[in-house]
């Protein structure tokens, strides 16, 4: 367990993913600057609910893209694990921000290649209804759940139930289940606007024998 500063912020942040940020508020220059000093690095567990979840990812700070005159800069970070909020601090001792005792999540489950197989088949799918199919051809073959999952239609709550699932399978089927309500509604969908766009056109029709 060890004590990590706190940046709530109403999104979910999955493991691996870059997130570039503008920060502007004092507490938080204040923990840029914490960063670039010391290294260290900070979590962002999702606002949800008018609440900090007790599930986060743990960041860190790559670059500062932009420092303006004002002291507000623009930041970019990357994730590189989850963690559970144990205890949490309104102020990290002797600072502005907010911190929590938390313990890492770790994460080394092996995937389940058959659900792996009926996801990439949902998700080519689903593109493909939606004329996405370029960024799904440029997913690496070894490509995990949190990998996709913001680009599978999930609400913010549901990507955090997302994100505290523990093993690599559990998520497979979530994202699997998901995929298997909303694809049919998405089809669908493209075939009604089919429709519409062909009413008031002509139409090159074969009658029927009879």
């Amino acid at each position: 367990m060890h004590l990590l500063p706190l940046f709530p912020l109403n999104l979910v942040v999955f493991p691996g993913e870059k997130l570039n940020l503008h920060i502007f508020e004092p507490r938080y220059r204040q923990l840029v600057t914490d960063c670039l000093e010391t290294g260290q690095t900070f979590g962002i567990p999702p606002f949800l609910n008018d609440q900090v979840q007790l599930i986060g990812t743990e960041m860190r700070l790559l670059k500062v893209e932009r420092s303006y005159p004002g002291g507000e800069s623009d930041i970019r970070t990357q994730a590189v694990g989850r963690f559970r909020i144990v205890d949490m601090l309104r102020e990290a001792p002797g600072k502005l921000y907010a911190a929590g005792q938390v313990e890492d999540l770790p994460d080394d489950t092996p995937e389940d290649p058959a659900l792996k197989l009926r996801i990439s088949r949902q998700v080519e799918q689903l593109y493909g209804a939606l004329s996405l199919q370029k960024l799904f051809i440029e997913l690496p073959p070894d490509y995990r759940t949190f990998d996709v999952a913001h680009h599978l239609g999930l609400s913010t709550e549901q990507e955090f139930e997302l994100l505290q699932l523990p093993t690599e399978p559990e998520r497979q089927q979530y994202v699997l289940t998901h995929l298997e309500h909303i694809l049919p509604v998405v089809l669908e969908t493209e075939r009604l606007k089919e429709r519409v766009r062909q009413n008031g056109h002509f139409k090159h029709l074969t009658p029927p024998n009879f």
